[in-house]
């Protein structure tokens, strides 16, 4: 599968460093150097976009929001100057799936790209993969879920989550492995992330079967 990436670095010589590493690796690459023309593209969307926080006009934090309100599905690397565990933070909070303190080598940000796009997309998925959870329907290679034919709005994450426990259905998860699967290995922070991730996508989808294990986890159950 041919990867789209869109890079927004204001930088002129990292930006196009970065391009020709990324496109190496037989990807599509549209840069940006300003988060102005990066955001006319944002209902074209791309499968990833590659986001430089510090920006001459619109931060990279404006620009990750309205990225996931319109597209909450495609996944997001930030990348920043300021080596700041804030900046990490915030960036995962609004919706980033990875976080690069500059300097980094260009190899790592490839390496870092790739294993994000085999996790959300996968390697070799079919178009006709689906999984079917009665009345809901999820599609993993174009990543939606519908309800009887009605798309449902779900972030990258809340996908993650889904298709994780969907897959086997009736197979406990700890809270520690789903933050390890959807989140990363790297992540640090509390465990309630899950929860909270759970309480979305129950909300948005009320029919799914998602027990809780109390002081373990979740699974999901046959409808």
């Amino acid at each position: 599968m041919s990867f789209t990436l869109y890079l927004v670095e204001d930088e002129q010589n990292l930006n196009e460093v970065l391009t020709l590493y990324l496109q190496k690796e037989g990807w599509n690459v549209r840069s940006f150097f300003n988060g102005t023309d990066a955001k006319e593209m944002i209902t074209t969307p791309p499968h990833l976009w590659i986001l430089d926080i510090m920006l001459p006009d619109i931060d990279g934090y404006q620009l990750i929001r309205e990225i996931k309100q319109q597209t909450p599905h495609v996944p997001v690397i930030f990348i920043s100057a300021r080596d700041a565990d804030i900046d990490r933070v915030l960036g995962l909070e609004m919706g980033s799936d990875d976080y690069l303190s500059k300097p980094f080598l260009p190899r790592e940000l490839v390496i870092r790209a790739n294993k994000l796009l085999n996790r959300v997309y996968g390697s070799n998925q079919k178009k006709t993969d689906t999984i079917t959870l009665t009345p809901y329907e999820i599609d993993l290679h174009t990543r939606t879920v519908s309800e009887n034919g009605k798309p449902i709005d779900l972030t990258s994450k809340e996908f993650d989550f889904l298709v994780t426990i969907s897959k086997d259905l009736g197979q406990a998860f700890s809270r520690e492995q789903l933050l390890n699967l959807i989140w990363g290995e790297d992540y640090f922070g509390t465990d309630r992330v899950v929860d909270d991730l759970v309480r979305r996508v129950r909300k948005k989808m009320p029919q799914a079967r998602i027990e809780t294990i109390y002081g373990y986890g979740y699974r999901m159950m046959k409808a």
